[in-house]
């Protein structure tokens, strides 16, 4: 090879093109035409539409285009899904549907283009690189091996790319074994190692980057996973992506003839559970910390037909299918500490999600211990803020003061002071003292005394009592050493219309009923209605989606308090 380098590559792509161990990955080549393809076409003029942000990404004085620009909004997270490479699925599906060379041809300039700016490889583990980052490194590395198998006997893969490709794979490796993290992402970064492992079994350190990948994945699910399925991290969406990777990791094994162990089966099985028992009546996921509004319907029924667990399917699809759960329709993990409740499984139940466990582990967590959602008559209610975003305007803007805060969910505000970080992780479940399912009713309570820049001290404690079918009866408990200002909030979902009356009863009207506010005790309270605010303070927001957001109805109690004040609250539902 070293004196005769072009034959050398030549032999290498013919290996590949003819004999490689994934040569039955190989495409049938679509006939050839000009049809066009809407979205492929923005792609092919560099536009993109990331995190719901559209931008034509320039091109670079040497070039080169700029795989580090951030986008409309100056927004890091921007260029780091832009080098995720995504849209090169995008190109791929609209040339196997249209036959249109140009998209397998910018599915190569691109990749090309990509490998030859990030070089070189800086064998750092970073938090800040646009190019170089476990999740970027990551999503490229399975858009690659997919892409390079697919393309590469089309004549549309050209020679350099490919040689760059497997040039460029060791590099990727390396950054997987020796800088991935922990969290989600090492579920992500491992599984893609595993996925280059065994793509191409004939780099020489192949076998070793698949043992240490499959022996790290179950031991990792150990120490992530709680004994109920939750995921530590505590985010709906961050336990999708992570239930994701090693479902993977799998398939992967067992491709190369390594079946997983039972242990591993059972707990991606528990993981399945807890997102079929906590979907609501509309089919979405919780949204609570980092999570967006997720339609989980459709994947727990294909869980639900891989795992033949015919109490999902009767939950995902309201009953009409399927065998019903054994026991109450609620549903308490002790671990995570969440309590679901529910009046039945039909598409109008009433279902609420009460937290009173652990903020979880990472940097998704919020600080919301406490809090509850509502929703009824398949409708929304009684919502979370959501996580707008992490960077850029919208991120500068609403992450740190709202969506991370307290202010942005259903909890009690001291002295305008918002629950400080509190326990991320337990290390033994909840007990029959803190909640109860019987088939009248459900109850939990817990309490939280950690609040930023407190002085003195001062807890909260709330209690949460569920007359199935009926209506929701809400504690609340301050135990303190001196005077208080209390703020309750309650924040409705943007399609409510919110009105008080006289007696400070709140009311949201949604499309197919109204929920009740009703404050229960003589407490003299103060009640303000705060939309779209965004000064002195933010409030009144809602995004159910990365980077989206809309005003919302924050409903704020606010009273001040002398000593020790107990509190309560009705929460009731009606068709009119």
């Amino acid at each position: 090879s070293r004196k005769q380098p072009k034959l050398a590559c030549q032999l290498l792509l013919d290996y590949y093109r003819k004999t490689g161990a994934k040569k039955n990955l190989h495409i049938k080549k679509p006939p050839v035409s000009q049809a066009k393809n809407h979205a492929a076409d923005l792609l092919v003029q560099n536009i993109y539409t990331i995190n719901n942000q559209t931008a034509q990404v320039p091109y670079r004085q040497n070039g080169h285009i700029d795989w580090r620009f951030h986008g409309p909004t100056d927004d890091l997270e921007w260029s780091w899904v832009l080098n995720r490479h995504y849209h090169l699925d995008t190109l791929f599906r609209a040339y196997l549907e249209t036959g249109n060379p140009v998209y397998a041809q910018t599915i190569d300039l691109q990749i090309k283009d990509c490998i030859i700016a990030s070089l070189p490889y800086t064998n750092v583990k970073s938090f800040s690189n646009e190019m170089w980052r476990g999740l970027e490194v990551n999503f490229r590395v399975k858009q690659w091996a997919k892409l390079f198998y697919a393309l590469n006997n089309t004549a549309y893969l050209s020679p350099a790319t490919q040689l760059l490709i497997l040039t460029n794979m060791p590099e990727h490796a390396h950054y997987l074994r020796y800088h991935h993290d922990g969290g989600n992402w090492f579920t992500m970064e491992i599984s893609a190692l595993a996925t280059l492992a065994t793509a191409w079994p004939e780099y020489k350190e192949s076998p070793g980057w698949f043992r240490y990948a499959a022996s790290t994945m179950e031991k990792h699910m150990e120490d992530h996973v709680y004994p109920d399925g939750a995921q530590k991290e505590l985010s709906s969406s961050y336990h999708k992506v992570s239930l994701d990777n090693f479902n993977l990791m799998t398939d992967i094994c067992k491709n190369a003839n390594m079946p997983v162990s039972d242990k591993y089966g059972k707990y991606i099985e528990k993981m399945w559970n807890y997102l079929a028992f906590t979907i609501r009546p509309d089919g979405y996921g919780l949204l609570n910390n980092d999570s967006d509004l997720k339609y989980n319907r459709e994947i727990i029924l294909d869980a639900a037909e891989q795992h033949r667990r015919e109490d999902w399917k009767y939950i995902a699809t309201n009953g009409k299918e399927g065998i019903r759960p054994s026991g109450e329709p609620s549903f308490f993990f002790p671990w995570a500490g969440q309590l679901i409740m529910r009046s039945g499984y039909n598409a109008s139940a009433q279902w609420a999600f009460f937290d009173i466990g652990p903020c979880g582990i990472g940097a998704h967590q919020h600080y919301d211990k406490l809090h509850l959602s509502v929703s009824v008559y398949g409708h929304d209610f009684l919502v979370d803020a959501g996580r707008f975003s992490y960077d850029g305007e919208v991120g500068r803007k609403f992450r740190k003061p709202y969506a991370v805060h307290s202010a942005g969910h259903n909890v009690i505000l001291i002295d305008g002071k918002g629950q400080a970080p509190g326990p991320s992780y337990t290390n033994e479940p909840l007990t029959g003292n803190d909640f109860k399912i019987t088939d009248h009713f459900d109850y939990a309570c817990n309490s939280f005394n950690q609040f930023v820049d407190m002085t003195g001290n001062c807890e909260h404690s709330r209690a949460l009592f569920y007359v199935r079918g009926k209506f929701w009866v809400v504690v609340d408990k301050i135990t303190t050493d001196r005077p208080r200002k209390i703020e309750t909030l309650w924040h409705w979902h943007p399609d409510c219309q919110v009105n008080v009356n006289d007696k400070q009863v709140v009311t949201g009207r949604n499309e197919g009923g109204f929920l009740q506010i009703i404050p229960v005790s003589t407490t003299k309270w103060s009640v303000s209605m705060v939309k779209g605010q965004e000064t002195p303070s933010i409030q009144g927001w809602y995004s159910r989606d990365y980077t989206l957001y809309e005003p919302n109805t924050a409903s704020m109690y606010t009273t001040d308090i002398q000593k020790e004040t107990l509190f309560a609250w009705i929460l009731y539902p009606s068709e009119k």
